[in-house]
C-alpha cells in the first residue's frame, strides 16, 4: 500500500492510496480457497470444487467484496499513518475504471477527503476564576411552595342560592359558539367546568361571568386572537350563548397533616422537610448552571483556533432549523423578523461556531485526561430516561439497542458534566451568596427578564455547550433554538375554543 498527501491545506486532507493488483489478487486467491470447503455446487462433491471454478462462477462477485474490504482497512490505516485525526467520516473517490481493478488489470487507487480535528493548547485551568452563586431556603420559600400545594388541592362547594359568581369560583356551564349566527364545530359543551381567573378560556369569556347566578343565560362576546391555532376561527368575533348551571366558591384548603397525607408524607412537618429538601435539589441545579455557562464562556474566550468548516456547516444547519421550527410554531417566518435574514444568519453562526469550539475543546479535555463514561453511568441516564416512559421499558431498552447514535447522545452529556466537574476542581470557584430571584435570572435576559421558579417542577437541561441567544436580541424562538443547555421559557398554551375544554369533576 502506497500512501500520498496530496492536500494539506489548513485542517483539509486528501490522501491517495495505491493498493498493487497483486495484493487484491491474493485477497480473493485466499476468500476463494475458504468458499471451496463451504459451498455446494451441482456435479462437484462437498469440497471438491476446483478454485479455478469457483473463480469463474464467483470472482467478480468476491472481489468487489474484497475491493470494499480492503478500502475500508487501508483507509483507516493510512490515516494511523499519518497520525491524522479526522473531524468526520473520510470520502471515499475511487480512481480509474473500477471494472479493470475487479478484473485485475490495474491497481486499487482512491482519494480520501476530510477535515481534522485542530491542535491546541489547554489554558491553565488553575488560573480560572469563578462564582458559584447560592442561596438559601428560606422559611417563606417552603410557606409559598405550600401555598402552591394547598391551591392544587382546594375544593369546590356550592354557593348559595341566587349567589353570584365571584373571581376564583368555579362554574358549570352549557354554551354554544356562534359566528355570524351560525354555530361551528367545536363551539358547543355541556356541563363544561370552568374556573374563572384560570384564563383556560379565549380572552374576554371569563371576565363576563363574574356576577352570574344559577339558572341565568347570557351572551358571551369575545374576538378569537389573530394568532389563534384554529385558522377558521383567528380573528373572527364570536357569540357565545351561556346557561350557568351551578356556581361553586372555592373551600379553604388548611395547611395542616390531612394535607401532607394526601401526598402520602406522615405530617406537615416531614412534608416541609421534603420540600426543603427539594429546594435544596433544586437551587444546587440552577447554580451549577450558573457556574457551568461562566466556566463555558470563560473557556471560549480562552481559546480560538481554527475550526473545520465541515462541522460548523452541520451545526449551523442545525441551529438554524431549530430556529426556523420555533419560528413555524408562531406562523412567522424570517422575513417577519426586526432585522435582514443575512444579520440573524450571522448570529447563528457565530453561535454554531461556539458549540464546535467549546465540543472540541471538552473532548480534548477528556481525552488529554482519560474521563469516560462509565458503563454503570450509562445504564443509570437510560433507567432514569426509562422511568420518563411507564409501560415503555422494554420497547426503550430495545431501542437503544438497536441504536448505536441513541446511545452516543446518552453519553454525551454525561461525558460533558464530567469534563466540567473536572475542570471546575482545577478552576478557583468562590461561592457568593445571592437572592433566589438572582439565582433563577436568565443569564441571557435583561435585568427584569426571570425564569420560572416554581419549585414543584423540575427544570430540564440539554447539554450544547453553553448556547445562548444573539446577544440583546429577544425574539424567543432564538432563543429556544440557539441555546438549550439552561433550559428553554416555557411558552404559555395557545388558548383554545371553550368547547376544546375537557370537563373537570
Amino acid at each position: 500500500m502506497q500512501v500520498t498527501v496530496t492536500n494539506a491545506d489548513g485542517l483539509k486532507r486528501e490522501l491517495k492510496v495505491q493498493v498493487p493488483a497483486q495484493d487484491l489478487e491474493a485477497k480473493l486467491g485466499a476468500k476463494l480457497d475458504e468458499m471451496k470447503d463451504q459451498v455446494r455446487l451441482k456435479g462437484f462433491r462437498p469440497g471438491k470444487v476446483p478454485v479455478s471454478h469457483l473463480r469463474k462462477t464467483f470472482g467478480k462477485q468476491v472481489m468487489g467484496e474484497v475491493i470494499q474490504q480492503t478500502v475500508g482497512e487501508t483507509s483507516q490505516k493510512a490515516i494511523e499513518g499519518e497520525a491524522l485525526r479526522p473531524a468526520f467520516q473520510p470520502a471515499i473517490d475511487l480512481e480509474g475504471e473500477i471494472q479493470d481493478v475487479i478484473d485485475g488489470k490495474s491497481d486499487l487507487t482512491y482519494k480520501m477527503s476530510f477535515e481534522v480535528i485542530p491542535s491546541f493548547e489547554l489554558a491553565d485551568f488553575s488560573k480560572i476564576s469563578l462564582e458559584r452563586l447560592t442561596t438559601e431556603v428560606k422559611d417563606s420559600d417552603i410557606d409559598e411552595s405550600l401555598g402552591r400545594l394547598a391551591e392544587n388541592q382546594k375544593n369546590f362547594e356550592a354557593r348559595e342560592d341566587g349567589a353570584k359568581a365571584e373571581e376564583g369560583d368555579l362554574l358549570t356551564l352549557d354554551f354554544v359558539g356562534k359566528i355570524d349566527g351560525e354555530a361551528f364545530d367545536g363551539g358547543s359543551a355541556e356541563d363544561a367546568n370552568l374556573e374563572i381567573g384560570s384564563g383556560r378560556f379565549i380572552p374576554g369569556f371569563e371576565e363576563q361571568l363574574v356576577g352570574a347566578k344559577v339558572g341565568d343565560e347570557l351572551e358571551v362576546k369575545v374576538t378569537f386572537p389573530e394568532e389563534y391555532g384554529a385558522e377558521h376561527l383567528a380573528g373572527k368575533d364570536a357569540v357565545f350563548e351561556v346557561k350557568v348551571k351551578e356556581v361553586k366558591a372555592p373551600a379553604e384548603v388548611k395547611l395542616d397533616d390531612e394535607l401532607a397525607k394526601r401526598f402520602g408524607i406522615e405530617s406537615l412537618e416531614k412534608l416541609r422537610e421534603a420540600l426543603a429538601e427539594q429546594m435544596k435539589g433544586e437551587y444546587a441545579r440552577m447554580s451549577r448552571m450558573h457556574l457551568k455557562r461562566a466556566m463555558l464562556d470563560k473557556l471560549d474566550e480562552l481559546h480560538d483556533f481554527e475550526l473545520p468548516p465541515t462541522m460548523v456547516e452541520q451545526e449551523f444547519n442545525q441551529v438554524w432549523h431549530q430556529f426556523e421550527h420555533e419560528l413555524q410554531h408562531q406562523n412567522k417566518t424570517v422575513a417577519d423578523l426586526d432585522e435582514p435574514e443575512e444579520e440573524v444568519r450571522g448570529e447563528y453562526r457565530k453561535i454554531a461556531e461556539r458549540r464546535v469550539r467549546l465540543g472540541l475543546l471538552l473532548a480534548e479535555v477528556g481525552e488529554k485526561n482519560s474521563i469516560t463514561v462509565t458503563e454503570q453511568e450509562l445504564n443509570q441516564a437510560l433507567a432514569e430516561r426509562a422511568r420518563q416512559f411507564p409501560g415503555q421499558e422494554r420497547q426503550l431498552y430495545q431501542y437503544f439497542q438497536q441504536n448505536p447514535q441513541a446511545v452516543q447522545e446518552l453519553r454525551a452529556p454525561i461525558f460533558e458534566d464530567k469534563v466540567v466537574d473536572f475542570i471546575a476542581e482545577l478552576a478557583k470557584v468562590e461561592d457568593k451568596l445571592v437572592s433566589r430571584d438572582e439565582l433563577f435570572t436568565d443569564p441571557d435576559a435583561d435585568e427584569h427578564e426571570h425564569h420560572d421558579h416554581d419549585h414543584d417542577h423540575d427544570h430540564d437541561h440539554d447539554h450544547d455547550h453553553g448556547d445562548e441567544k444573539p446577544a440583546g436580541k429577544k425574539t424567543a424562538p432564538r432563543k429556544a433554538a440557539a441555546r438549550k443547555e439552561e433550559g428553554d421559557e416555557k411558552k404559555p398554551a395557545a388558548k383554545k375554543a371553550p368547547a376544546k375544554k375537557k370537563k373537570e369533576d
